[in-house]
């Protein structure tokens, strides 16, 4: 790990990529903090809210639908840093609208703008990869995570000092910004163009199968953050105190396990990389179903972001590489699968829950992370690449 950090901290234009994934996280993360003061500030019902919230992907989905449009017109480098600086002030107006159409407006274009801001940077990260022959992708996502702990910890020292959240969003979202002009040399380096052959395509079964995995993945994460401090009070009689711990140690162990990614990676090969993944998320869900006891529910969870960390980096880096399929496309593809399974995901369980009961639920967990074993492991764009080298020779190793 400490080799591959100290890498990626010497490359600058790694780290400066690297930090807009960190950024997505400190929005995200301001954002879902302001959530209750909106509620009540415009007057929403948890259903008119829940509604409203689906605007941001609708935003997603038409980002996808231009996606190839606008990467083949657009260099990568370009988008990001229009694109970023875009999303902090969108967040400002959307953490702080005035009513309700100014609201809905932003979600969309929320949506929208993290859609395409996430395949540029991927897809840049994708090229630095085949530039340096180092792999970058799963320290990258480690990033992200990294910055859903520290936007808990801001937000957490914001209201200690009385700060609201439509100044807490403001604070946040000009030091992102100013941080991003300062690198804008180094994100304007990457002036590639991205064409694509004919749009988006219909996915072929070997690309439904990544995408698949990925829509599990972000399925077992959506679950965790909704469902954990749920299930930890009302199925195992946690004090109030402590049921956020389910999901504290889970994203721990997810950035530390991205972080420790490309490293884990380059020794052991992907496809290994994420059948054991899916295969260490079964059992931790397992556990966490069967658990006697709080504290054997909370090693449940740590068990379910080891397994995860990795799978979503891995997936990434195949989606760019499928012969025949254009960087942009690739990502389109997998990325939709995930947006399907963070948004499905929890409402299912709550549907299963309902019905029955919470550990029935997520007992539902269980099957779908080994059956994207499974599917990984018949996966013939999964292969055990262990350097960027390989990436580069995918074609040659496919056929």
């Amino acid at each position: 790990m400490i080799k591959n950090i100290g890498f990626f901290i010497k490359n600058k234009p790694a780290m400066a990529v690297g930090f807009l994934f960190a950024a997505s996280s400190l929005l995200f993360g301001t954002w879902v903090a302001a959530i209750p003061g909106i509620k009540q500030r415009l007057n929403f019902t948890d259903g008119s809210l829940g509604l409203s919230l689906l605007l941001s992907p609708l935003g997603a989905i038409t980002g996808m639908l231009l996606s190839t449009r606008v990467f083949s017109k657009v260099a990568v480098g370009r988008w990001m840093l229009n694109g970023y600086r875009t999303l902090c002030l969108l967040m400002i107006l959307q953490i702080n609208a005035a009513n309700r159409p100014m609201f809905w407006v932003c979600l969309y274009l929320y949506g929208l703008f993290s859609f395409l801001n996430g395949v540029s940077s991927n897809a840049t990260v994708n090229i630095m990869e085949k530039q340096s022959n180092k792999l970058l992708m799963s320290t990258c996502h480690g990033m992200y995570s990294l910055g859903g702990v520290v936007s808990a910890g801001l937000a957490t020292l914001l209201i200690f000092f009385h700060i609201i959240s439509g100044w807490q969003i403001v604070i946040v979202a000009m030091i992102i910004f100013s941080i991003i002009t300062v690198n804008q040399k180094l994100l304007l380096v990457h002036q590639d163009i991205i064409h694509s052959r004919s749009g988006i395509k219909l996915p072929s079964p070997t690309i439904l199968g990544i995408s698949f995995i990925c829509m599990v993945t972000f399925m077992a994460e959506g679950c965790v953050a909704d469902w954990s401090a749920i299930y930890l009070k009302e199925s195992l009689d946690a004090p109030k105190e402590i049921v956020s711990l389910g999901y504290a140690g889970f994203s721990i162990a997810m950035t530390l396990g991205r972080l420790n990614g490309d490293s884990l990676i380059t020794s052991i090969g992907s496809k290994k990389i994420v059948i054991a993944g899916c295969l260490l998320s079964a059992l931790g869900f397992a556990i966490v179903v069967i658990a006697p006891f709080v504290s054997t529910a909370i090693i449940g969870y740590i068990l379910i972001g080891c397994g995860s960390s990795c799978i979503v980096p891995v997936l990434f880096s195949a989606s760019a590489n499928i012969p025949g399929v254009s960087t942009v496309e690739g990502f389109a593809m997998v990325t939709t699968g995930g947006l399907i399974g963070f948004l499905t995901g929890p409402s299912l369980i709550g549907l299963i829950s309902e019905k029955s009961n919470l550990s029935k639920g997520l007992s539902l967990l269980i099957v779908m992370t080994l059956l994207a074993a499974i599917v990984a492991w018949r996966n013939k764009f999964l292969i055990n690449k262990k350097t960027a080298t390989t990436v580069m020779q995918y074609d040659e190793q496919i056929y």
